[in-house]
């Protein structure tokens, strides 16, 4: 039995999954940045230049995704790994749960 790939979906598969990990970089970057702010280590300046950083990222994802047409693969994809870290977090929180649930 042959498997047929479909260049096109793979194509817009492994980019919207390279794009999402790029989101979720992005997300970990500013709540590292806002960390830093809230602390008050950064001065007006260096937050502006954060912000407009993050601005200008912002944009050249959006751009990527509308351009490639991969806004609804990105959001698939975010959408999974978002349901499998909520699973691994709630094992690790409530172990004695899924232990049961294995059981049944």
């Amino acid at each position: 039995m042959a498997i047929e790939i479909d260049q096109n979906n793979l194509k817009k598969g492994l980019l919207g999954l390279v794009v999402s990990l790029l989101e979720i970089i992005r997300d970990s970057l500013k709540h590292q940045a806002l960390a830093r702010i809230e602390s008050g280590i950064l001065s007006d300046e260096e937050c502006n230049c954060l912000g407009e950083a993050f601005i200008d990222l912002d944009e050249a994802i959006e751009k990527i995704k509308t351009e490639q047409d991969i806004v609804e693969a990105v959001k698939s994809i975010r959408e999974s790994l978002d349901n499998l870290v909520d699973d691994v977090i709630d094992k690790i929180i409530n172990p004695s749960e899924w232990d049961q649930k294995g059981k049944a």
